[in-house]
């Protein structure tokens, strides 16, 4: 089928969403064993971390690392908000900069103004909106107008704006008390309407999954292998430390075949990285190529990487010709959920 289609559904009874793009597999969102990354918590300071900056905080689903605690100390509350899923056995990644995000705005506590998508070009919406925004913003707060702000009524947008920061003023607020979870983040249904904002037929009748052979495609991301084209694969294989990535170039032997193998990988890599949910540290083994031919790569790379929806940094090469990249544990591990 050709186009954009959602479909909400569950998957081995959890709630989960997909996002097919001419039927093809394209993003899916599935509801993790642990606490979902956007949840916002009242902790209390337990331990600084010697020589690094970082403090454990003490939340009501277990111990949670700060990475820049400095200032804080045993036993002071701090609002924190979880940013990602974490390894097993390790504490649950924190951070001091709240978000509150919506489908139109996301409220910044942290950083006052009122910032509008580059996106939106359009200089007639752009003033509209941004007018509409200081009409309805009261208070220090910032605030971010996203994308789908070009396309939405006003009043939505409005009313949108309004209600994500009454939240925002009434958590940011109630700094006081014991450990307690004051927002949990998002399921696979809700940050579906949040994120996937771009038309599409929306399905919500149960078994979409298996009429619309999603619950295939799944399947199949149990193989590490990616098809390339031309007989080339790509094989995306975590491992406790690290995500493996090799690229080979099957059965082509023409001079030409490793960059064209190489090129296929970067512009596939974030989607295999995002529907596996696979983050942290990500080492690519490409295909021979001559130096020449890397910034091409490079930029293929930026450019894959630029319209993907999970945070991620471009490292660089290393001494021995593998190229680095540093992944946020945005997701959670296909693995892991189903």
């Amino acid at each position: 089928m050709k186009g954009r289609q959602i479909i909400l559904d569950t998957l081995r009874d959890r709630e989960a969403a997909a996002l097919l793009v001419d039927g093809v597999l394209d993003d899916l969102l599935v509801e993790p064993d642990g606490p979902r990354p956007g949840t916002i918590y009242r902790a209390i300071a337990d331990r600084p971390v010697k020589g690094m900056g970082g403090m454990f905080l003490k939340t009501p689903d277990g111990m949670a690392f700060l990475r820049k605690g400095t200032g804080l100390r045993p036993g002071q509350p701090v609002l924190v908000q979880l940013t990602g899923y974490p390894e097993p056995g390790k504490a649950l990644p924190v951070t001091q900069r709240v978000l509150f995000k919506s489908r139109y705005a996301i409220v910044t506590p942290d950083a006052p103004g009122i910032n509008l998508s580059r996106s939106i070009r359009d200089e007639e919406a752009r003033v509209e909106i941004l007018a509409l925004a200081h009409g309805v913003m009261d208070g220090p707060y910032g605030l971010i107008l996203r994308s789908a702000c070009e396309h939405a009524e006003p009043e939505e947008i409005g009313e949108d704006i309004a209600s994500v920061l009454a939240l925002a003023t009434q958590v940011m607020g109630d700094l006081e008390g014991q450990t307690e979870l004051l927002v949990e983040g998002d399921g696979p249904h809700s940050l579906a309407w949040r994120d996937w904002t771009d038309p599409a037929d929306v399905e919500t009748d149960p078994g979409g999954f298996e009429r619309l052979d999603v619950l295939d495609q799944i399947d199949r991301l149990a193989s590490p292998a990616v098809q390339l084209g031309g007989g080339a694969e790509m094989y995306v294989e975590p491992t406790r430390a690290l995500i493996a990535i090799d690229v080979n170039t099957g059965g082509d032997t023409s001079p030409a075949a490793g960059l064209k193998a190489n090129m296929a990988a970067a512009r596939l890599l974030p989607r295999a990285l995002r529907l596996r949910g696979l983050g942290g540290q990500v080492v690519l083994d490409l295909a021979p190529m001559p130096k020449k031919d890397r910034r091409g790569f490079e930029a293929a790379l930026r450019k894959a990487f630029k319209a993907d929806s999970v945070e991620t940094a471009l490292v660089g090469w290393t001494p021995l010709g593998n190229y680095e990249l540093q992944r946020q544990r945005g997701r959670a591990p296909l693995n892991w959920t189903v």
